[in-house]
């Protein structure tokens, strides 16, 4: 099976007034059609960054200074502007944070999802255009279609508007989705709602996702594969069960030591010491070093790459059958 998107060493800078803030330092990750891939780390490691590049929305003094993104073999970065527009919001889409600030307040419901259809779908009729929305709007679980097509954001719960952002994003077919913490603010109840829908419609329209996160426990649920990052790079990559029976790197096991667990207890809870480097003057070597309870010399002054292994990356020095440096 051809990849879907293939990532490779992609740097995004924001080139701000205290310094260069490397948010994406070498980063490099694939995916395949049909495969959901979760993004996890701490605040503030390029998730979102990551996220937005693919999607070409780096704004200034953000800029994407070097890598390859292949999307079905070409490269989105080489894309003139009227090309990565038919691209984003057709066969790219993204579900962002904050449902209240991405939908127009001025606008109804109905008329959000028209516009996005009308960019990138050739429609016949205005009839057509509105039935067509209405079969999003079933398909993500919003009752009464017919009365919420004429509504406004505001009416709207958070997770019906997570919903609403859903529709659009899904209402193209798009081949790439992606999640960047759509469950984030909503309650439990509703957070396992959105996700058994992102689930279902993975499978009724076969699309790869990409699930930016900071739960873990969600990508252990809903992923096949698990990207780690830290300080703008990523540090493990591989299968869920893999990241999760068998995590290698330092920062992995720490992260998942410091998640509280049904069988554990309080005393068995690891916290990570230290605090998050500084992307705009990271320590040398290893970016984790300050942090790592397994830190040895030379890890203070070469700096591990992702290795080649295709079943489990990691980029630590410990994993010399792991290592390229």
């Amino acid at each position: 099976m051809e990849k879907l998107l293939e990532i490779s060493d992609l740097h995004t800078y924001y080139f701000t007034d205290d310094g260069v803030v490397k948010a994406l330092d070498n980063v490099s990750i694939d995916l395949y059609p049909g495969e959901a891939v979760g993004i996890v780390g701490e605040s503030g490691c390029g998730k979102t960054t990551l996220g937005l590049s693919i999607m070409r929305l780096i704004r200034p003094p953000g800029k994407i200074v070097e890598g390859k993104m292949l999307f079905q073999n070409e490269d989105i970065l080489e894309m003139d502007q009227e090309t990565i527009r038919k691209l984003r919001g057709g066969s790219i889409a993204m579900i962002f944070q904050d449902p209240m600030s991405s939908l127009n307040p001025v606008f109804n419901i109905g008329n959000q999802i028209e516009e996005t259809i009308r960019l990138h779908q050739e429609i016949n009729s205005d009839d057509e255009l509105k039935e067509k929305v209405m079969e999003i709007l079933k398909k993500v679980g919003i009752s009464d279609p017919d009365k919420r097509f004429r509504e406004y954001p505001h009416q709207f719960s958070g997770g019906m508007r997570q919903r609403v952002m859903i529709a659009m994003a899904l209402s193209c077919n798009p081949k790439l989705l992606i999640a960047d913490e759509p469950t984030a603010s909503l309650d439990v109840t509703i957070q396992a709602q959105i996700l058994d829908l992102i689930t279902k419609l993975k499978q009724d329209f076969q699309s790869a996702i990409i699930l930016i996160t900071h739960n873990v426990a969600v990508v252990a649920e809903f992923c096949d594969k698990a990207a780690v990052m830290y300080g703008g790079k990523i540090v493990e990559y591989s299968s869920v069960e893999n990241i999760f029976k068998n995590p290698k790197h330092p920062y992995t096991k720490a992260l998942l030591g410091s998640i509280p667990r049904v069988d554990s207890t309080l005393e068995e809870l690891v916290s990570i010491p230290g605090e998050v480097p500084s992307l705009i003057n990271p320590p040398s070597g290893c970016i984790f070093n300050p942090r790592c309870s397994h830190v040895m010399e030379k890890c203070r002054t070469i700096e591990p790459r992702l290795s080649l292994d295709s079943d489990h990356r990691v980029a630590c020095l410990l994993y010399q059958d792991y290592r390229e440096v």
